[in-house]
């Protein structure tokens, strides 16, 4: 189950997904127009690489290109389960398709998220800010601890460059990071990611391994000019602006939401959230909403029954929010 466009197209007023809604980004909509489309893409993306092993200061040989992010979700699971990994550790709550991918490959521990931890060798997944809560992982501060040879880490970075209070946690050595900045950009309908592997992947052939594994030319042209322009300067600096008005319409959406009797969970540090709505039948509600082009995400998928995920959208949006469910519940 996913947000974003359904069977009736594009929802007006689209809280279902967390995409900036800012975007896109003028410089990344810019690039992917002027894009070149006659020509195969170098297939080891060599400049590519080199400039976001730059822009995270790593060597190249430590990036790994990625369809999307749920293509390396597939795809490093299926390198852990051909390494001999047997388990997989989930957050509680979190994206599909670390346990759809842990499932299709025989990963025991799959359907059961927020189980204790065992000893043996896992592939381990976490989300920092998570979805759909938004919060701080909880894994990353286990992950501090020594997790035992064999075991695989990767960190999903999807929302970190929107993440709108705090820190970022410091991560342990041996860390897989997954990047797929398209909804930092808001530009979701470009399927672009990669990764940045820790030091022993590219030692141990992990990175080689990962690298066998991709389809040929996982990336056209438009993922790689929207790669491209993500790590340049006025991307950039476009981001840093837009985070600051999602933070003026965070604070009006929370309160919008209590307005509504809405019970918005603490503790967000994104630009999304996640609310209760006692006493409402959502799959009343939810299609009600949808018929007057306002789309909010179903948390029951996520293990939180009863509970929607509101990205952060401008305030005419969140007007239409409070007609369109006044009106549902008259």
């Amino acid at each position: 189950m996913h947000g974003g466009p359904d069977a009736l197209g594009v929802p007006l007023h689209d809280f279902s997904t967390n995409a900036n809604a800012c975007g896109p980004c003028p410089v990344a909509l810019t690039a992917l127009r002027q894009a070149g489309h006659r020509h195969y893409p170098d297939p080891a993306y060599t400049a590519l690489r080199a400039l976001l092993a730059q822009w995270h200061g790593v060597a190249p040989g430590r990036v790994v290109i990625a369809a999307s992010a749920s293509e390396f979700i597939h795809r490093i699971t299926a390198h852990a389960a051909r390494s001999g990994l047997r388990h997989a550790r989930l957050p509680a709550h979190g994206y599909g398709d670390y346990a759809r991918a842990a499932r299709n490959w025989g990963l025991a521990g799959a359907t059961a998220p927020g189980t204790t931890p065992g000893t043996e060798p896992a592939l381990h997944w976490a989300c920092e800010p998570s979805s759909p809560l938004g919060q701080a992982d909880a894994a990353l501060a286990a992950w501090a601890q020594a997790l035992g040879s064999g075991a695989l880490r990767v960190l999903d970075c999807a929302y970190a460059p929107l993440r709108l209070d705090g820190l970022a946690t410091a991560l342990p050595e041996g860390v897989w990071q997954l990047w797929s900045p398209n909804k930092a950009l808001g530009l979701t309908g470009v399927r672009a990611a990669y990764a940045i592997a820790p030091p022993v992947a590219v030692v141990d052939g992990s990175v080689a391994a990962l690298q066998a594994l991709a389809p040929s030319w996982p990336l056209g042209a438009d993922g790689v000019a929207l790669l491209t322009a993500w790590v340049g300067a006025d991307a950039q600096a476009w981001l840093a602006q837009s985070l600051v008005t999602l933070r003026e319409w965070k604070t009006a959406q929370i309160q919008l939401c209590a307005d509504l009797g809405w019970a918005v969970l603490p503790g967000s540090l994104a630009n999304f959230f996640t609310a209760r709505l006692p006493g409402c039948d959502l799959d009343a509600a939810l299609p009600a909403l949808r018929a007057q082009g306002i789309k909010l995400r179903d948390c029951a998928s996520f293990g939180l029954p009863g509970h929607v995920r509101l990205g952060v959208l401008a305030p005419d949006a969140q007007a239409a929010l409070a007609l369109g469910w006044r009106q549902c519940a008259a």
